[in-house]
């Protein structure tokens, strides 16, 4: 399933296309020219991964809907680009993609920047401004960073969300709007809503179409695109001309945590075509290595498989029941709503947990 001018490849025709052993890579060759939008770039989003395909696929089948779209990955994992091509093929494409990191904003200016205000609404507002709502009115809002909004905005923020109207700040006439929102987090949200720090309403009306996107460690087949990509792309901006990337080299890519993700990638990649002066690439090896480290023990699916493993292991030991006196949600401190959640975040089914002859 797809969107007009969008093929997706037949899972067994990309797995026979990954790289199988990086160890065994020759110098990989660059080709300028090469067509990396004919196949493995979707919107400007570079990969042929599984984990990656069934991204651009969920993206294919709800950009066209309108409806409201969470996008949950760590940072750098390219949520802004998704949130893009979402918008890109949709109907609302001819009209305006705003834009909001809710990180980059001071608490007490933000509820101005996503509603506006009038002139006169508080000291230093000197003209009227139009808030992130109205400005993305028949075009699309993506919310970075979602869970950094403060508890005492969130209600407001559900109301636009849910009732498509909102007031300036300073005065009281009611504005509708027609805005779809995509919000991004890398944060847990079902984990704050047990701490209070969420509200759950505000998680059910933002996430009623979840995508998750997978971190580079998780896609390493992807990498070697990437480089390649990236290579070409800075090279040709820099008016260089870099023909090829060392095994070795690509090796070390390949292998490498990547705890930034494609933007941690990009950012070597620039860096080392700005300091190779021939035609094969120079990796400036003592910073790769400081990447190098296998896995975080505090990285999010390090914790991911550490929940999973503390909640199979009090399902069996409560024989697969889930609340009341002795269940899995008594044993493990939490509300049957809460485990419940994370199970359906982790994707936790009953043949998890079950004996055989259940």
């Amino acid at each position: 399933m797809g969107h007009p001018g969008v093929t997706f490849a037949d899972p067994a025709e990309i797995e026979k296309a990954m790289i199988p052993d990086m160890s065994d890579l020759e110098d990989q060759q660059l080709d300028p020219a090469a067509d990396m939008g004919s196949k493995y770039c979707f919107h400007g989003i570079v990969g042929k991964s599984l984990a990656l395909q069934k991204v651009f696929e969920d993206v294919s089948i709800v950009a066209p809907t309108g409806a409201t779209v969470l996008l949950h990955g760590e940072t750098g994992t390219g949520k802004e680009l998704i949130a893009r091509a979402i918008h890109n093929l949709s109907c609302r494409r001819q009209h305006g993609f705003v834009r909001m990191n809710c990180a980059a904003i001071p608490s007490g200016l933000l509820e101005s920047e996503l509603f506006g205000h009038e002139k006169g609404a508080f000291t230093g507002a000197l003209i009227q401004k139009r808030g992130r709502f109205e400005l993305a009115d028949r075009g699309s809002l993506f919310l970075d960073e979602i869970g950094d909004i403060s508890l005492e905005l969130q209600p407001k923020l559900l109301r636009a969300v849910q009732e498509q109207e909102f007031e300036r700040l300073g005065s009281a006439n009611t504005i509708k709007v027609d805005t779809r929102i995509v919000a991004a987090t890398h944060r847990d949200l079902v984990t704050m809503i047990d701490e209070g720090k969420f509200r759950e309403d505000l998680f059910y009306r933002l996430n009623v179409f979840p995508i998750e996107i997978p971190p580079l460690r998780e896609r390493r087949e992807d990498i070697p695109l990437l480089v390649h990509y990236f290579v070409t792309k800075t090279s040709g901006r820099m008016g260089k001309q870099i023909e090829r990337v060392s095994g070795k080299a690509m090796d070390l890519l390949a292998n490498a945590s990547w705890p930034g993700n494609v933007r941690e990638l990009q950012n070597l990649i620039e860096r080392a075509v700005i300091l190779t002066q021939g035609r094969e690439l120079y990796l400036p090896l003592g910073e790769l290595k400081n990447t190098t480290p296998a896995f975080r023990a505090n990285s999010p699916s390090s914790f991911d498989d550490a929940q999973r493993r503390a909640i199979i292991d009090a399902l069996k030991a409560a024989s697969g029941k889930l609340a009341g006196a002795g269940g899995a949600a008594e044993r493990l401190g939490l509300k049957r709503t809460t485990l419940q959640n994370k199970m359906r975040r982790l994707q936790l089914r009953r043949s998890d947990y079950a004996s055989p002859s259940a």
